[in-house]
């Protein structure tokens, strides 16, 4: 028996949802016994690999795919400032919820002024 939600397959959905969880999880529970893997793994972009593929397989649309790519592209440039502030917070001997509570921030704006230099720019995301 097949349920529907709003034109999708229900299964559809849980399938989507267990693959990219099971991959979140295995990539923080490889991390706990090599961190090198597990940064190897997570630098991969997996979950914009599997965004991609999902909003395939939903809409057929490759200029959608194209489209999600070159914004990603834009954006994975101002969030590597997470990657910078943390380790240093942390060497600084902030608490890590602090610490990635300000990372986070510091990203966030880095986000917005992204944003606003490809708009000056023309760029359209």
């Amino acid at each position: 028996m097949r349920f529907s939600c709003g034109g999708y397959e229900l299964i559809y959905y849980v399938i989507k949802i267990a693959i990219t969880t099971i991959l979140i999880v295995a990539i923080s529970e490889i991390s706990k016994r090599n961190s090198l893997i597990g940064a190897v793994l997570a630098s991969i972009p997996l979950v914009s690999v599997l965004a991609m593929f999902w909003l395939y397989i939903d809409t057929g649309d490759s200029t959608k795919v194209s489209n999600l790519s070159s914004s990603i592209f834009w954006l994975v440039l101002p969030s590597l400032i997470l990657f910078l502030a943390l380790p240093v917070l942390l060497k600084l001997e902030f608490h890590f919820y602090w610490a990635i509570a300000i990372s986070i921030g510091l990203t966030s704006l880095c986000y917005l002024l992204m944003l606003a230099v490809l708009n000056y720019f023309g760029v359209k995301l």
